[in-house]
C-alpha cells in the first residue's frame, strides 16, 4: 500500500511539473530573449533517431532536486516542432527519481527495453546531458524496474557523465553507427595477444581509428574469460589521425607504465594489430606526448601475427607448462631424496 501511494504521489508530482515545465517553455519561446546565464539546453532525439537536437529554455531555479524535476518535465513534454522526440516520451514511463550526493538515479519501466539500440543510446545521451546541468549534479544512472541497465553489447551501463557524450574538441554528439571491430588483448601471462570481436554503436563525430584506440584503453568487457588489459587505465588519448595508410596515435606518458605483467611489445601491438584490422590502415606510429619514445627501435609498426594466439591454444600451452612444472618438481624431490 505504501509503495503504491508513493508511486501515485510521484506521478502526481510529475504531472504538476509537466504543467510547470510547459509554462517555462512558453516563457522561453516568447519574444523576450533571455541572457545565456538564464538558459538551459534541453536535448531531444531527432525524428529519424540519428542524433540529438538542442532546444534552449529558461533555466529552472530552486534546490538541485527542484531543478532536476523541472528538467525532467522538459524532457517529458512533446516539443512544439514534431520533428523531434521528447526523450521521456518514447514509449516508456519514468517510475521514479532519486537524488543523492551529486548523482541522479532514474528508474524507468520495461517499455525502455523496446527502444532500438540507436534510439536507446541517444535517449541516454539526451537525458544525461540535460539533467547534469542542474546545480551540483555530476552523474546520472538509469535503472529498469529497479534493475541495472545493460547496453546492446551486454555491458552494464552504470553511472554516466555529460563528457561521455562529447568529443575532445568540445562538439556535441551527432549520430551513431553500429560497427564490428576486431580488438587484441593480452593473455594471462602478458606475453601474447588474443583477438576478440566487439560490436558496438559509436558516435560518427569521432573517427573509427580513435574509437578502436578508445576500446583498447577501456580493456576487455569481461564477458570473455582469459582476456586482459594491455594498456594502463590512466592512459589518455591526445590525438589520433590517419593519412596515406598510416595511423598516428599520440598518447600521454601513462602509456609507458606497464599494466600487470604485460610486455611493452604486447602493449604496442595490441594497438597496432587492432588498428591494422581496419582496411585502410597499413602502418601505425605511436607517439608519447608528441614524440617517439627512446625505447622504440622503429618509428612505425606493421601488424605482428607472431604474437597472436587463441584462447584454446593459450589454454593448451598453459596446461603443458603446468604439467612440465609438475614433472620438474617431482624430479627435484627425487634428486633431493637421494
Amino acid at each position: 500500500m505504501e509503495k503504491g501511494e508513493k508511486k501515485r504521489k510521484w506521478i502526481a508530482e510529475l504531472v504538476c511539473l509537466l504543467m510547470t515545465g510547459f509554462v517555462f517553455m512558453l516563457t522561453a519561446c516568447g519574444e523576450t530573449e533571455l541572457p545565456s546565464e538564464k538558459k538551459v539546453k534541453v536535448y531531444y532525439v531527432s525524428g529519424d533517431e540519428t542524433g540529438v537536437e538542442i532546444h534552449e529554455y529558461e533555466r529552472p531555479t530552486g534546490s538541485s532536486e527542484d531543478q532536476i524535476r523541472i528538467l525532467l518535465a522538459y524532457l517529458s513534454a512533446t516539443p512544439e516542432n514534431l520533428r523531434y522526440k521528447a526523450p521521456l516520451a518514447m514509449g516508456f514511463t519514468l517510475r521514479g527519481m532519486e537524488y543523492r550526493d551529486g548523482g541522479v538515479t532514474l528508474d524507468v519501466d520495461e517499455g525502455y527495453k523496446a527502444l532500438s539500440a540507436t534510439a536507446e543510446v541517444l535517449t541516454r545521451a539526451a537525458i544525461v546531458k540535460t539533467i547534469t546541468q542542474a546545480d551540483n549534479v555530476t552523474r546520472v544512472m538509469i535503472t529498469v524496474e529497479g534493475n541495472a541497465l545493460y547496453d546492446s553489447a551486454g555491458d552494464q551501463v552504470g553511472w554516466m557523465t555529460a563528457d561521455q557524450f562529447i568529443r575532445n574538441d568540445g562538439s556535441e554528439i551527432n549520430s551513431y553507427e553500429k560497427v564490428r571491430v576486431k580488438l587484441y588483448f593480452a593473455n594471462e601471462s602478458g606475453d601474447k595477444l588474443i583477438a576478440a570481436y566487439r560490436e558496438k554503436f559509436y558516435s560518427t563525430n569521432i573517427s573509427l581509428e580513435r574509437f578502436v584506440v578508445e576500446e583498447i584503453l577501456a580493456g576487455p568487457s569481461g564477458r570473455i574469460a582469459g582476456l586482459y588489459p594491455t594498456v594502463h587505465s590512466d592512459t589518455k588519448i591526445l590525438s589520433v589521425m590517419s593519412k596515406d595508410g598510416i595511423c598516428y596515435v599520440n598518447l600521454d606518458s601513462n602509456f609507458l607504465t606497464a599494466v600487470n605483467n604485460v610486455t611493452s611489445e604486447v602493449a604496442i601491438y595490441s594497438i597496432v594489430n587492432s588498428l591494422s584490422e581496419l582496411p585502410h590502415i597499413h602502418h601505425v606510429q605511436i607517439l608519447v606526448n608528441g614524440a617517439l619514445p627512446p625505447s622504440f627501435t622503429i618509428s612505425s609498426f606493421e601488424k605482428n601475427t607472431k604474437l597472436v594466439t587463441t584462447l584454446e591454444q593459450n589454454a593448451e600451452e598453459a596446461s603443458r607448462e603446468s604439467s612440465q612444472e609438475g614433472q620438474d618438481e617431482k624430479s627435484e624431490k627425487k634428486e633431493t631424496g637421494k
